[in-house]
């Protein structure tokens, strides 16, 4: 995060989603502020808490994927979270603790990976010894359960020279021929932990040998895989022993309280105040749960206490039938920034289609190319493509940029069904025509003067 100003910080976002300038700007200024506040004295840093933002919008203008985008940028650990999850303590459903332990796993799996990326070339070298052993001398001795639960590991006898100059040799053989890639279609037998499936308990996934402590000897099975795919298991082995888990999970906790963003969404659905029966009952103590933690608060996670003072939340919602007022006055005092995201433009729909990289043209361009259809759109399909959802998102439910797949989906129906590998190269251009002739009503306005009494 230190490379990156408010200003550089936004251009990812921009890359992906359009408009929103001011939540893009808030949510940078919050990200910005975290780097500068870790480089104040611990006395001044321990006083300073994060600005938590609430984003009040339509569905898909782009909450989401603004907050998502840029904690990827800054590497910071990130959970998105549905309010509507959740219910008051004493009710069954999710508790709100389970955010705080959400992202510890999520900090720990973020770590492991860097972790696993800096001894990924010895894992691999290790890794490929293992294969060159099995090709070697596939067999193996049956393992002692006594041994296995005294971790005693059974020594190889020793070979005379010449049989260990004529192995070597093999091996070294064996070895350059890997390099090659000339095994890797190759069947090998190797032995793989037979991990037994995680239980569910209380909305959460517990492993048998975590909760007795890795007491139990670790059972295995034998598989028959490719070479490939023999590498890829191996290599997770060898990563899996050269790295430090202690200090994998300190870190990722560390992480976690200074640098971890929650995104709740959908907080408008518990806005209000509870009837006291019905399917709402819970949703003002939804609130008054959240509201710890959002405060300041310590959770216990199966990797230890975890801290929620410096956690950067934000929150999201449409709105359209509560309002923010709903919320209890505590947890509106505690979402201090508010940005209000607008309903897409013609212009806006017209730019979502050509400007950010991951643009649907592009995408359905690419998934027919497979098929040897080569899709072009000319000027007046994006601009019919563009009216269409934005009628459409008027005579009906606003659903933002999402209106566009639902769009695309009845336009392409008959190529997608039609097309295969077996046709030869095809060219089509849409044109507006085109667009029009095949959305037929939706793109069509409605006078609603008939409706007004």
């Amino acid at each position: 995060m230190a490379m990156h100003s408010p200003k550089e910080i936004v251009r990812e976002p921009d890359r992906f989603i359009v408009g929103q300038d001011e939540a893009k700007r808030s949510v940078a200024i919050a990200l910005r502020n975290r780097y500068r506040r870790a480089q104040l004295p611990a006395e001044i840093r321990e006083e300073i808490a994060p600005k938590n933002i609430l984003m009040v919008g339509p569905t898909g203008v782009g909450k989401t994927e603004i907050a998502r985008r840029l904690a990827k940028l800054v590497d910071a650990p990130f959970v998105k979270v549905e309010a509507t999850k959740f219910t008051e303590v004493g009710y069954v459903g999710r508790d709100v603790e389970s955010i705080v332990r959400d992202l510890a796993e999520a900090a720990v799996r973020m770590v492991k990976e860097q972790h696993a990326e800096r001894v990924k070339a010895r894992a691999t070298v290790m890794a490929e010894e293992r294969i060159v052993s099995l090709f070697v001398s596939p067999k193996r001795a049956k393992s002692n359960p006594i041994d296995m639960l005294l971790g005693n590991t059974p020594k190889e006898p020793s070979l005379p020279p010449e049989e260990e100059q004529r192995v070597q040799g093999k091996r070294e053989e064996i070895r350059l021929q890997l390099l090659r890639g000339e095994l890797e279609n190759a069947e090998i037998e190797i032995e793989v932990e037979d991990t037994p499936a995680p239980v569910e308990i209380n909305g959460a996934n517990v492993s048998i040998g975590d909760m007795m402590g890795g007491m139990l000897p670790k059972r295995t099975k034998i598989r028959r895989v490719k070479v490939s795919e023999a590498r890829k298991i191996f290599v997770d082995e060898e990563e899996g022993k050269l790295i430090d888990m202690d200090a994998v999970v300190e870190e990722a906790l560390s992480r976690a309280e200074q640098d971890g963003i929650v995104f709740i969404d959908e907080i408008d659905k518990i806005a209000g105040r509870s009837s006291g029966h019905g399917p709402d009952v819970s949703r003002e103590g939804v609130q008054r749960d959240i509201l710890p933690i959002v405060e300041g608060s310590t959770v216990t996670t199966k990797y230890g206490p975890v801290r929620t003072d410096f956690m950067l939340f934000i929150s999201a919602g449409a709105f359209h039938v509560a309002k923010v007022s709903d919320l209890i006055p505590e947890l509106q005092g505690r979402f201090p920034v508010r940005v209000t995201l607008k309903s897409l433009t013609r212009e806006d729909f017209r730019l979502i289609l050509t400007q950010p990289e991951n643009a649907l043209t592009r995408q359905y361009a690419a998934l027919l190319a497979v098929d040897h259809v080569r899709l072009a759109f000319d000027d007046s399909a994006l601009d019919a493509l563009a009216e269409a959802a934005f009628v459409a998102n008027e005579n009906s439910e606003d659903i933002g940029a999402r209106r566009l797949v639902t769009i695309f989906e009845k336009l392409l129906a008959d190529i997608s069904f039609n097309a295969d590998g077996s046709m030869p190269d095809f060219d089509l251009a849409i044109n507006g025509d085109y667009v029009r002739a095949h959305l037929g009503g939706d793109s069509a306005r409605r006078d609603l003067k008939q409706f007004i009494l």
